[in-house]
């Protein structure tokens, strides 16, 4: 059976951890699930990168929705009503979980996901570095071949000359970069 993982905008919306945590859904690592408001969140946040952030994020997000066209998942609003977490502009990531049959809420935000109240509706939450470094456990071959390949795509993109310990700590995946660089 295949972990059903839904992907916070947190997560999605820096470039290189989205592309990490990504190319471990492509590997058959977990089923990636998000919603519509989420990635809508994702492309809004993009504007701080500058004048095209938005229409860039706007792109990305139809690869994603082509790439996985099953991901995105629609609460209804009635199980939002029903719900509480200690920021209710959270609600939205929980109710899409439980209506994605997920597993697991992937997110940088612990303190407003509280395990408790996960626990009550079936649910657990990781944050994308552990999670990561417990597929590189399983998979080191794989997830080198991944990481190596978003390693040589920000080096193209960016004119840098990154190596992959600090690529990975930028991207807030200390734990990875470890056991990559």
């Amino acid at each position: 059976m295949t972990v059903r993982v839904l992907i916070d905008a947190c997560v999605l919306y820096p470039t290189v951890m989205r592309e990490v945590v990504l190319g471990a859904a492509r590997l058959g690592a977990f089923e990636p699930l998000w919603s519509a408001r989420i990635l809508e969140e994702w492309a809004r946040a993009a504007i701080k990168i500058g004048p095209t952030g938005e229409a860039q994020a706007r792109g990305e997000i139809a690869l994603l929705r082509a790439s996985w066209p099953r991901a995105e998942v629609a609460p209804n609003t009635g199980l939002e009503r029903r719900l509480y977490l200690p920021d209710e502009n959270d609600i939205h990531v929980l109710a899409a979980a439980i209506a994605g049959n997920a597993d697991i809420i992937m997110t940088l935000n612990a303190k407003d996901f509280p395990r408790s109240t996960l626990a009550e509706e079936g649910l657990t939450r990781v944050d994308p570095d552990s999670y990561l470094h417990g597929i590189w456990l399983e998979h080191p071959e794989r997830m080198e071949s991944v990481a190596q390949g978003i390693l040589a795509q920000a080096q193209r993109l960016s004119g840098q000359d990154w190596d992959m310990r600090s690529l990975l700590k930028k991207a807030r995946l200390p734990r990875l970069a470890k056991a990559l660089g």
